[in-house]
């Protein structure tokens, strides 16, 4: 059995992992990379595998780094089914055709000044047509159930935690009379959240592929998230501007209204600051999350039989362009909550452009913000950003707040891991930045003594035998810091070897080739 990485590989986004079995092909997710512009050149690449060779697809969850190239892999002949629970079925009923429909708008204005320069036009990734089509493909698959997909492959969804809907997928592969189980986290949630039900402990596997978003990161502790928030309303509410809160539309924006409603419920949230939530999807999302409440844990189902919850604010849904066209002209007390959440696309970019000049407003994060988006850059503290090729002055105040994280940081990760009885032959680290991947890889080996792997993109592994799982980066008995260090240090050997003797090389100097090597070796 052959496990190769297509994606999410020292990164977060872009989740896509390709099983080989001796009677199979399938696929782990296959999500839109997301982040700088090298890793959203990918999304417009052929597959590194024929989509028509892929037999079936397991879905963890819908978030678009997980499931947003799906209509892409369905276009270029990928015909088979996409098992996922009900939940990411629903919600990837609405979130893949908004993905089209941000890609076809996002082009369409991209083609109109390409076209005024004379230069060729860019076409989608897919549109929102082609994220329709696949849709039914897809395979609702009940959660804690072993299902057979084959005579020799079974596989069972778990709760994750993430967001709701999301499954840690267990796998078990019979070959040569030989059961191997593989575990895939998916995105593992925090524990205690609001909503959602804590992720469900797994005790073996011979393999796990376990995220690392916060891997090397630790969550803060507040008495209260609702507090917080609650916090940064105010000084907002008083300096006389907007807050505007970029969130992802599934499970943030949903995060986001059970601690409004729950702050209006106790009185402390002024009932005149008027709450937009400007996003078709994530009014679509609210209504699914309405839809499925046997998916909520048990505080969350208790606080919405006292009556409609919605009563204790004052919210207002933006559905039409139009609508969201109105919101330019609002200038105070009025909360506005928008997609994308890392800021790449979609309605929160013309939020931004009306508000971070202003003094008065404030730009509040909530969610990840992967490495090169324009989420990620404000953070970072930038002056000036560039919004739909017009520069704009930074002048709001920039907040946080890490509490609404829906990924499990380095000590929750360490602790689902702790739940396995049997220990696994190996670990793969992946959804995660190098340096936060590396980090948890160190972590994991201190503290729980296991093999553990970090694959690059497009690496394959032989998961037969226990000695060949890593050809290239065995860490057994390593230290994972060291090791990266000899790998960067190799990589700055070959860069000062080849600035050496480029012009050498061409001429057939090669004594002097022998010394350039000499001089780098003791450069490095």
């Amino acid at each position: 059995m052959k496990l190769k990485f297509l994606g999410a590989t020292r990164t977060v986004t872009g989740s896509f992992h390709l099983i080989e079995t001796q009677e199979a092909r399938f696929a782990i997710d296959c999500g839109l990379f997301q982040g700088s512009k090298s890793l959203q050149e990918r999304n417009y690449h052929d597959f590194p595998v024929d989509p028509a060779s892929i037999d079936f697809l397991l879905l963890t969850h819908a978030h678009i780094d997980h499931s947003g190239l799906i209509p892409k892999l369905c276009k270029k002949g990928f015909k088979g089914p996409i098992y996922c629970s009900q939940v990411t079925e629903a919600l990837c009923q609405v979130m893949l055709p908004d993905s089209g429909h941000i890609q076809e708008s996002e082009i369409e204005r991209k083609n109109r000044k390409l076209k005024r320069s004379g230069k060729d036009l860019l076409e989608p990734i897919y549109t929102s047509q082609d994220a329709l089509q696949c849709l039914s493909q897809f395979r609702a698959l009940n959660t804690d159930e072993i299902i057979s997909l084959s005579p020799n492959i079974e596989v069972r969804l778990r709760t994750a935690g993430h967001i709701l809907g999301a499954s840690i997928i267990e796998l078990w592969v019979e070959e040569e009379g030989k059961k191997t189980k593989l575990v895939f986290s998916g995105d593992l949630g925090n524990i205690k959240q609001p909503i959602v039900k804590d992720p469900a402990i797994i005790e073996s596997a011979d393999y796990v592929v376990i995220e690392s978003t916060y891997g090397n990161r630790l969550h803060d502790d507040p008495p209260s998230r609702a507090g917080e928030l609650l916090q940064v309303i105010d000084e907002t509410m008083q300096k006389g501007g907007n807050l505007v809160i970029p969130a992802f539309a599934v499970e943030r924006t949903q995060d986001l209204l059970h601690d409004l409603i729950l702050l209006g419920s106790e009185g402390k949230l002024d009932p005149g600051i008027n709450i937009y939530i400007d996003s078709p999807l994530a009014i679509a999302a609210t209504e699914i999350f309405l839809q499925h409440q046997d998916w909520y844990d048990d505080a969350t189902r208790a606080f919405i039989k006292d009556g409609d919850p919605l009563r204790y604010i004052n919210l207002k849904y933006s559905r039409t362009k139009e609508e969201s066209m109105e919101l330019n002209e609002v200038r105070h007390k009025s909360i506005i909550i928008s997609a994308s959440g890392m800021c790449e696309a979609g309605r929160i970019k013309h939020h931004l452009k009306h508000n971070l000049w202003r003094p008065e407003s404030t730009i509040l994060f909530v969610g990840y913000q992967a490495e090169g988006t324009l989420g990620r850059r404000l953070l970072n503290g930038e002056e000036a950003v560039t919004i739909h090729g017009e520069r704009v002055a930074v002048k709001a105040d920039i907040r946080r707040i890490e509490a609404y994280s829906a990924h499990a940081d380095r000590n929750g990760l360490l602790e689902w891991l702790k739940g396995f009885v049997a220990k696994p032959r190996g670990v793969f680290v992946v959804h995660g930045e190098e340096e936060a991947q590396m980090d948890f890889a160190a972590a994991i080996q201190q503290e729980l003594k296991l093999p553990v792997y970090i694959p690059d993109w497009q690496q394959e592994f032989d998961l037969v035998t226990a000695e060949e799982v890593h050809p290239h980066f065995v860490h057994t008995g390593a230290d994972i810091a060291q090791a990266l260090q000899a790998e960067q240090m190799y990589l700055q050997f070959c860069l000062k070897v080849n600035d050496m003797f480029r012009e050498k090389w061409s001429r057939g100097n090669y004594d002097q080739i022998i010394e350039a090597l000499q001089k780098a070796s003791a450069i490095v």
